[in-house]
C-alpha cells in the first residue's frame, strides 16, 4: 500500500475516533434531543456520517455498497429523526458501526483506491478522492454534534 494511502486510512480512523470520543458521555436520551434551530439530533448525524462514506463510494464506483437500504430512508440527505422507526439503529449500534467502518472500507477498497471510474458530477473518479471528500463532510458533522452538545448539556 502506498504511503499516502496509509496516511488516508490513518486519518479516517483518527477522525472517526475523535467523533467516538466526543460521544463518550452522551446518553441515549441526549442523543435524541433536537435543539431549537437544529434540524436533526446526534443519532441522526451519526447515521448520516456512516451512510455518507458508502454513498460517495457508490457514486464513484456505481457498485452496491455494504449498507442496508433502510439507512437511506433514515439518514439520507433531507431526512430527519421523524423518519426513524423502531428498527432504526440506536446510538450504541451506530457507534459500533462507525468504529468498524474505517477497517471495513480499508479491507473492501484498500487495493482499489486509484482505480479509475467515470467522473462524478463533482469530478471525482477514484475511491481515494471520494474518501478525502468524506473526511471533510465528517468534520462538518463533528462540529454539528459539538454544537448540539453545547445546547443540551
Amino acid at each position: 500500500m502506498k504511503k499516502r494511502h496509509e496516511v488516508l486510512f490513518n486519518q479516517l480512523e483518527s477522525y472517526r475516533n475523535e467523533i467516538l470520543n466526543v460521544l463518550e458521555n452522551v446518553s441515549k436520551e441526549e442523543a435524541e434531543i433536537i435543539p431549537k434551530a437544529f434540524h436533526n439530533n446526534i443519532r441522526w448525524n451519526l447515521g448520516h456520517i456512516y451512510l455518507d462514506q458508502y454513498l460517495w463510494i457508490r457514486a464513484v464506483t456505481k457498485e452496491k455498497v455494504n449498507v442496508p437500504d433502510s439507512f437511506q430512508a433514515w439518514f439520507g440527505y433531507g431526512t430527519s429523526p421523524a423518519d426513524f422507526s423502531s428498527e432504526t439503529p440506536t446510538i450504541e449500534e451506530l457507534k459500533n458501526l462507525l468504529k468498524k467502518q474505517p477497517t471495513a472500507i480499508k479491507e473492501a477498497y484498500g487495493d482499489r483506491l486509484e482505480e479509475e471510474f467515470p467522473p462524478t458530477d463533482m469530478g471525482m473518479h477514484t475511491i481515494e478522492q471520494a474518501l478525502i471528500r468524506t473526511i471533510f463532510h465528517e468534520g462538518m458533522h463533528l462540529q454539528t454534534i459539538l454544537d448540539i452538545k453545547k445546547c443540551i448539556l
